[in-house]
């Protein structure tokens, strides 16, 4: 009879040495010289509880793993639904080890998670946080690869979030990561992160079908001049990425995917909010994406259409109050317009006109939603984006004056 023990820790290890015992005991009775006086119904018996409390054994062991695989289910989906509360469960039941390096292997091999709440996690500003950011970004292989390779790699293990600040400090980890493991194709990390940059916005220019003028070649070589130490990159570089990037645009991932995934793909800002409903006036939870001067809202972070879609035009946000929810801020119409001019999809799938004056929201803190009301401020004015860029240009031409 072949058993197979697996290691279930000091009680399992206990239970085996006592069944060894009892069968290491069986077994010399049965070979003893004098085995022809005890009787063959002790023996039988004796043999009998081995084998039972083997299958206790067994019976144990597989219980204990199927309860420690119904508790990573439960802990991936506290992860989508927010990721610090889904690390803290899988903490709390020994699925996963409370360091950098553990945590980032698993959102590296990213079984069951979803890529939004994995950019979250990532890009959160946290000594903890952007140690796993790091330890995530060393589990990649860039060696050899042309950047737009490494790029496609990397965005591809999960989705940038909306916030400026977190996708500055995951480009930042993944320029030096790159740069490190290929020393000799750029002179320094900010120029591998100022080229990264504009090959993103340069991914969604072309291929997002509301901005109308597209970006020429020649345009994005001007764009990336005196990024390299002050210097140019050589302009077939350039064109190559150009080229790379016009023929295939960076795919996403299907468990984020939205059939209008560029659209989504580095959006200003997202994160749930309450949204009070029309004619009832209740309070629903929406994920909510804010990019290209428009608001989307979706039931839940996978799914492919919104729900929703709010142009901001004619449009104005404010801070406001509600005797059911606190933090509220609320979208409304200005500039001369009546109504706010929107659409969603009903209860039968269609796409039907909304008829608001006023759209209301309610965020988690008082900090949440101004950041909110910030961030359609300046959506509705201009693209940040532009100008973060901009800053890190200037920052790596004052970094070369300063040498010289």
């Amino acid at each position: 009879m072949k058993i197979l023990i697996t290691n279930g820790g000091c009680m399992q290890a206990t239970l085996f040495k006592v069944v060894e015992s009892k069968v290491s005991s069986a077994t010399s009775k049965l070979h003893a010289h004098d085995s022809k006086a005890i009787p063959r119904k002790q023996l039988k018996d004796e043999l009998g509880e081995v084998v039972a409390e083997l299958e206790a054994l067994d019976g144990q062991e597989e219980c204990k793993q199927n309860s420690k695989a119904k508790q990573m289910s439960i802990g991936r989906k506290k992860f989508n639904m927010d990721p610090k509360k889904g690390i803290e469960y899988l903490y709390e039941n020994g699925l996963l080890q409370r360091t950098p390096e553990d945590v980032a292997q698993f959102l590296h091999k990213g079984e069951g998670l979803s890529k939004t709440a994995i950019g979250d996690y990532l890009g959160e500003r946290s000594e903890f946080n952007e140690a796993v950011l790091k330890a995530f970004v060393e589990l990649h292989d860039f060696t050899d690869l042309i950047l737009v390779q490494a790029l496609r790699q990397f965005l591809w293990s999960f989705r940038l979030p909306g916030e400026a600040q977190k996708i500055d400090r995951m480009m930042e980890c993944f320029a030096q990561r790159y740069c490190q493991l290929n020393p000799d194709i750029f002179t320094n990390a900010d120029t591998c992160y100022v080229l990264s940059f504009a090959i993103i916005m340069l991914n969604t220019s072309l291929h997002n079908p509301s901005v109308k003028d597209k970006p020429l070649p020649e345009q994005f070589v001007a764009m990336n001049r005196g990024i390299n130490n002050g210097g140019d990159l050589p302009q077939e570089l350039l064109l190559s990425l150009y080229e790379s990037i016009k023929t295939e645009p960076f795919k996403i991932p299907e468990d984020d995917g939205n059939d209008l995934m560029h659209t989504f793909f580095n959006p200003d800002k997202e994160g749930w909010l309450w949204k009070q409903g029309g004619r009832y006036k209740s309070w629903k939870r929406r994920w909510f994406i804010l990019n290209d001067n428009c608001l989307y809202y979706f039931e839940y972070t996978t799914d492919k259409e919104p729900r929703g879609i709010i142009p901001l035009e004619n449009i104005s946000v404010r801070p406001a109050s509600d005797r059911q929810r606190p933090h509220c801020l609320e979208l409304y119409a200005s500039g001369g317009a009546d109504l706010i001019k929107a659409c969603k999809t009903d209860s039968e799938g269609k796409v039907v006109e909304g008829k608001h004056t006023v759209y209301r929201m309610s965020a988690a803190t008082a900090e949440e939603r101004d950041e909110w009301i910030e961030c359609l401020r300046r959506s509705i004015s201009h693209n940040p984006f532009y100008d973060m860029l901009a800053q890190r240009k200037k920052k790596a031409q004052h970094n070369v004056h300063s040498a010289h």
